[in-house]
């Protein structure tokens, strides 16, 4: 894989509908989900997500086939692994780095994380001191 194309790949998933849409496709398998379904369990307009699954598409991470009047989309699998190889090409080449250094990381949860106050909020609060 050439940089271009790993540049493309990773600015594809680098949006948030984008990234969802690609782990919902990796979940469903070879077998794909149809359109409607994926636009259902994101709750995406139509629009919306032919734009995103154009750009995925595009990108060279996902296939579409038509069963009948049925479109499926399905995560690239073998794109999938020549990204992630790409990326980890050089992982355990560097000094002082063991092959623990290419174990999955730790995924942290961030669902209980503290809300920023906004400013807003910060205005807020500091007319009712007055």
């Amino acid at each position: 894989m050439d940089s271009k194309t790993a540049v493309r790949a990773l600015g594809a998933l680098a949006h948030d509908t984008r990234l969802a849409i690609y782990r919902l496709l990796v979940q469903a398998g070879k077998a794909g989900l149809p359109v409607g379904t994926i636009g259902e369990t994101l709750a995406l307009a139509p629009a919306t997500l032919s734009f995103h699954l154009a750009g995925l598409r595009h990108a060279g991470l996902i296939i579409n086939r038509r069963d009948g009047r049925t479109l499926y989309q399905t995560a690239d699998y073998p794109a999938m692994k020549t990204l992630i190889g790409y990326l980890s090409e050089n992982c355990c080449k560097g000094a002082g780095y063991g092959v623990t250094a290419c174990a999955p990381a730790k995924v942290v949860d961030t669902t209980h994380s503290v809300k920023k106050e906004s400013r807003y909020d910060k205005i807020a609060r500091t007319r009712r001191r007055r």
